[in-house]
């Protein structure tokens, strides 16, 4: 089963400073980094626990957006995971358990 958890990056987010200036759009780092904090948060597991195997943005997201971060462990270990804004995928990628010892 999917968990979900909501977010809106806000406007006055410190990334945006300089960000493409007149057509503000979510950097690709923020959104990794609080779909991290997500499933961080939701398995109980160290962010060092966890590295990325893909991930890919598909389609822009502007300062104000809801959206939700969606992930699910599957029988291997990977996470899969998506941001999404209704209907429309912003991101999809997955983590794979890191070989690293916390």
């Amino acid at each position: 089963m999917k968990k979900q958890t909501p977010l809106t990056i806000p406007a006055d987010h410190p990334a945006f400073a300089g960000h493409f200036p007149g057509t503000p759009i979510v950097p690709g780092v923020v959104l990794l980094d609080e779909a991290m904090q997500a499933i961080v948060a939701d398995s109980g597991l160290a962010e060092t626990a966890w590295q990325i195997s893909s991930v890919k943005f598909l389609s822009p997201l502007k300062p104000g957006e809801a959206v939700i971060i969606a992930h699910e462990q599957l029988v291997n270990g990977t996470i899969k995971f998506e941001v999404l804004e209704g209907s429309r995928q912003i991101v999809i990628g997955s983590l794979a358990p890191s070989n690293r010892i916390s």
